[in-house]
């Protein structure tokens, strides 16, 4: 049920709202100025607020301005005496909507739902990202992990262009993803290229888009991950398999935040952050001439390595553990959990694949084994090649 906050000097006023909105199944609370809205929107969660213009103390422009910083529910502003200016101002500093008074109950009415049908869905959209946030948690405690974390929380909220270096499977997109959740630029898009999944003769179109016709099979124009990745986060993975020709169409976008399409003729103008990550040698790549060096200066403004899961052997416990409680609850099965000796067994492998290798591990052991899972299990599933069943 929602529960909404009426707030208006005029006793009358708001006595006459709260007959009409609890008949109609609502929860109503009272304010009579701006002070004490504020003080009960600290102590109470509110799914609408009425907020009256003209009020003693403070008006309703200046509790505005605060219940923004407060809370998340929408504001509907009430007022006899609004003029095209007070509405402008309200609107432009958060308020949902604006109703005149004598109120019209029917709209009054109808804009208080379609105003909690919003917040649900903000509310919903919280969750979620929450969930997302959880699917790409960073696990461990190293010293190493401290730092990179500690890192990321420096350089996310710049839009620093990054190089995350790293083996394969070690998470150098989850640093990716968290500079970008951490960043001015979350509620943008995060489009993620492989660089090294891509035909070298298809990149500069998946990059950069291009023109009907511009080929034999485009046979439509398409906006390339530069342009859909506009106002947010381009992560381009495995970025030292890039050809030599993308490189250099990758600088010039950089140095200019412009873009042509293949097949064009007219620049796009780009805001776009660059992330890029690989697990090659760079330095070496240009040295061989497969790289080019002033790409890497471009890119390389801060470098971030993600090191090898051996190299942090103390996070395994914790990521092992955390594996298995997502694996146990996406397979609907009881809690599983790993005895100390299987910790420590975990420990001893050779962990080639890294994190990536690790996890599929856990999933093979939550599907062979029972609910606790032993070191004698860990010997038997961990590294399948090795035994014979």
């Amino acid at each position: 049920m929602s529960k909404i906050l009426v707030v208006d000097d005029e006793k009358s006023i708001r006595n006459t709202l709260r007959e009409i909105l609890e008949y109609e199944k609502f929860i109503v609370d009272e304010a009579s100025d701006g002070m004490e809205a504020i003080e009960k929107v600290k102590e109470n969660r509110y799914d609408v607020i009425l907020l009256d213009i003209k009020m003693p103390k403070m008006d309703g422009i200046e509790v505005l301005e605060q219940l923004m910083i407060l809370t998340d529910a929408p504001v509907v502003m009430i007022s006899g005496h609004g003029t095209v200016e007070t509405v402008v101002e309200a609107i432009k500093k958060g308020a949902y909507d604006y109703i005149t008074k004598p109120l019209d109950l029917n709209r009054l009415l109808v804009t208080i739902r379609n105003a909690g049908e919003r917040q649900t869905l903000v509310t919903e959209t919280k969750a979620l990202k929450r969930q997302v946030s959880k699917a790409y948690d960073m696990i461990g405690e190293s010293q190493v992990m401290q730092d990179i974390k500690s890192m990321i929380n420096r350089v996310a909220p710049t839009d620093a262009r990054v190089l995350i270096t790293g083996a394969n499977g070690t998470g150098k997109e989850l640093v990716a993803r968290w500079l970008h959740e951490l960043s001015n630029r979350s509620s943008g898009p995060f489009i993620e290229v492989n660089c090294a999944a891509i035909p070298s003769e298809l990149i500069e179109s998946v990059l950069f888009g291009h023109e009907k016709g511009s080929f034999t099979s485009a046979i439509k124009q398409r906006k390339g991950d530069f342009e859909q990745a506009n106002g947010g986060t381009l992560f381009l993975d495995e970025i030292g398999d890039m050809s030599l020709s993308a490189q250099a169409k990758v600088l010039r976008a950089l140095q200019e935040n412009r873009i042509m399409r293949v097949g064009g003729e007219k620049d796009i103008s780009i805001d776009v952050r660059v992330i890029a990550a690989t697990n090659k040698d760079i330095l070496k790549e240009i040295e061989k001439n497969n790289f080019r060096e002033d790409l890497y200066h471009r890119l390389a403004v801060i470098v971030i390595h993600v090191p090898a899961l051996n190299e942090r052997e103390e996070d395994i416990p914790l990521i092992a553990n955390h594996f298995i409680e997502e694996i146990s609850q996406n397979m609907g099965k009881p809690l599983m959990k790993f005895d100390l000796l299987a910790l420590e067994e975990l420990k001893k492998i050779n962990w080639t694949g890294n994190v990536r290798e690790l996890r599929n591990v856990v999933e093979r052991l939550a599907i062979l084994c029972d609910t606790t899972i032993s070191a004698a299990d860990i010997q038997k599933y961990a590294q399948p090649l090795k035994t014979n069943f």
